[in-house]
């Protein structure tokens, strides 16, 4: 590869990324001009925001596209240390931001940050280059290797942000599966994690009031099933072509947060089915370029570090797209690259900009199983079979 090529990455990952933040400003300002003018005497406030986040985030992807995936794992210790202090900095009084109750933003004078969204990626980092280096093929390693997510979960709950905490929880499972732990270490751990995760829902009581009203909102339609009934509303009124671009209903203060978590149900009014399924397929494009990417990665890090990023936008997504669609309790979780949110839009950027770096790196060349494994040292016909037809 020339230094010069510029363009010498994942064309449909990039542009399927600044489609949907396109998009993304396009329903702000729908589903958010209204109470934007109410609060703030300007319409266009949360899409100024949204606007020079982008610029950033595309600049940030552009940036780490160039970046060799080495280099990005002598960083990894260093970058989810930075993590962790961040998400620990919420908790400084003066410094940590609450709002509803919860602790999950930095204030950093000008504007505020939510740590999570980096450290989520920082920790994928760190993940990655643990399998690579030490592998997961023993029930300690898988433990240890875990336990470093479980540190950035236990900071997350205690902000309190449950939602987070399951996206990134289910990210590092997925990663450790294709890592290539055995299944009964991920037996033997996932019991207790969801056995503890029980736990957690009936220790709060908000968090067993949301259950009961995911199960029955009209049990409470002006308290915890409001939302969710509201979401309902919406797609319900979209129908299969939508009410039409900026002719939402739910807008005008009736839907909560319409700009950021409950965006797609804006997207559904107004575009109908068809319109909604148009931009989760956007999503489906960069998950399967993603692990595409990591398929084609030259080493056993980048890989896993590919497949670690693509599983935590897919699962994100998938969890947004349930919430509104009433599939799993109502959770605070934004739809990556869509939603109102500097900080996750940023991120999310950055996050195909390393996935970008990886293909940049790759030259179409397919793992075969000795790297594909890592150091964990599983050889199965399988793994072969999934990796095979390339060159090594």
């Amino acid at each position: 590869m020339k230094r010069t090529d510029f363009f010498a990455f994942d064309k449909p990952l990039a542009l399927c990324a600044v489609l949907l933040s396109g998009i993304g400003l396009l329903f702000i300002y729908s589903a958010s001009s209204y109470s934007a003018e109410l609060q703030f005497g300007d319409a266009f406030h949360y899409v100024e925001t949204q606007a020079v986040a982008l610029v950033l985030g595309v600049a940030v992807m552009l940036a780490l596209s160039f970046v060799r995936p080495e280099r990005i794992k002598k960083a990894a210790l260093p970058l989810y240390i930075a993590g962790i202090a961040l998400l620990a900095a919420v908790f400084i009084p003066g410094f940590g931001v609450e709002n509803y109750g919860a602790k999950r933003w930095l204030d950093l004078g000008f504007f505020t940050v939510q740590p999570s969204e980096y450290a989520k990626f920082a920790m994928v980092v760190l993940l990655a280059a643990f399998a690579a280096k030490r592998g997961v093929g023993t029930f300690p390693r898988a433990v240890v290797f875990l336990s470093a997510a479980g540190a950035v979960c236990l900071l997350l709950l205690l902000e309190p942000n449950m939602s987070v905490t399951i996206c990134v929880g289910a990210a590092a499972f997925l990663l450790l599966f294709a890592a290539g732990a055995k299944p009964t270490h991920l037996v033997l751990i996932l019991v207790p994690v969801v056995v503890c995760g029980i736990a957690l829902v009936v220790a709060e009581p908000y968090r067993v009031r949301r259950l009961l009203a995911f199960l029955d909102p009209w049990a409470s339609p002006l308290d915890e099933g409001y939302q969710l009934i509201q979401s309902y509303y919406a797609l319900g009124s979209g129908g299969l072509f939508g009410a039409g671009l900026f002719s939402s209903r739910q807008k005008y203060l009736f839907l909560p947060f319409a700009e950021s978590d409950f965006i797609l149900s804006v997207i559904g009014e107004e575009t109908g089915f068809f319109g909604a399924m148009g931009v989760l397929a956007l999503f489906g494009v960069i998950v399967v370029r993603g692990a595409l990417i990591a398929a084609r990665a030259r080493d056993a890090f980048s890989c896993y570090l590919s497949a670690g990023i693509t599983a935590l936008l897919a699962v994100q997504t998938l969890m947004n797209a349930a919430v509104v669609c009433g599939a799993v309790p109502p959770t605070g979780l934004p739809l990556p690259f869509v939603s109102a949110g500097g900080s996750s839009l940023v991120c999310a950027f950055a996050a195909v900009g390393v996935l970008l770096a990886v293909s940049r790196h790759s030259s179409g060349i397919f793992l075969r199983l000795p790297e594909a494994v890592g150091a964990s040292g599983r050889k199965t016909e399988k793994t072969r079979e999934i990796f095979a037809g390339g060159r090594a």
